[in-house]
């Protein structure tokens, strides 16, 4: 399926996308490898622990009620099995993942049993930027990142992402120019508007087609 029509049931009667586009499957299967590595190094210790723990009971010949020690195990070890668990979401959701930039905001679509839609303001987006990790590079791919002022854990912002996405410079210099064009348009009278100005409701087209 072509990306825009990932987004033709919510961009309005007014609005036309710019550019649509999809992540690389690889490159978004590997953003969970670290949370996999963790969890695979969790389980060998986790279970190392348990064998030494069980032997232990087995000769003293009293400890703790299964009924504590199962959960508490179980809780304990997330890391082990959460870790193939965010993997298989991950391989769920990119058949549902898609970004979009259109003449009035930023689209970002996900989910895996329902669809979920974010859609960002350009006067919502502070700052941008483009990163290329080594594994993107290597399929020629790239992250373009956007902070929206919201803030996370210990104050640290909440960062927006259309991950490994193809031509990802080409996209980064579309959203900057897209994100101040329309900006001017909203604050300033200017080519892109008739004579007779209606404000907000004038349509924004790129390069002045």
């Amino acid at each position: 399926m072509d990306a825009e029509q990932f987004f033709t049931d919510i961009i309005d009667r007014d609005e036309s996308i710019i550019w649509a586009g999809r992540p690389n499957f690889t490159t978004f299967m590997c953003s969970g490898l670290p949370f996999l590595a963790v969890g695979i190094v969790w389980g060998i210790i986790g279970f190392g622990f348990i064998s030494v723990f069980c032997s232990t009971s087995q000769r003293v010949g009293n400890g703790p009620p299964m009924l504590f020690i199962v959960p508490f195990f179980i809780v304990w070890l997330f890391p082990c099995w959460g870790s193939p668990l965010y993997m298989v979401w991950l391989y769920l959701s990119h058949g549902n993942t898609a970004y979009a930039i259109t003449n009035k905001r930023v689209m970002l679509r996900s989910g895996v049993f329902g669809i979920d839609f974010q859609t960002i303001d350009y006067d919502m987006i502070r700052d941008k930027q483009v990163n290329v990790g080594p594994i993107e590079k290597m399929f020629g791919v790239g992250s373009i990142l956007f902070n929206t002022g919201e803030v996370g854990h210990k104050g640290h912002p909440m960062l927006k992402r259309f991950y490994g996405i193809e031509n990802p410079y080409d996209v980064f210099r579309l959203l900057k120019e897209t994100t101040v064009d329309v900006k001017t348009d909203w604050n300033y009278p200017n080519a892109k508007r008739p004579d007779a100005n209606p404000g907000y409701r004038t349509k924004y087209e790129p390069n002045g087609e």
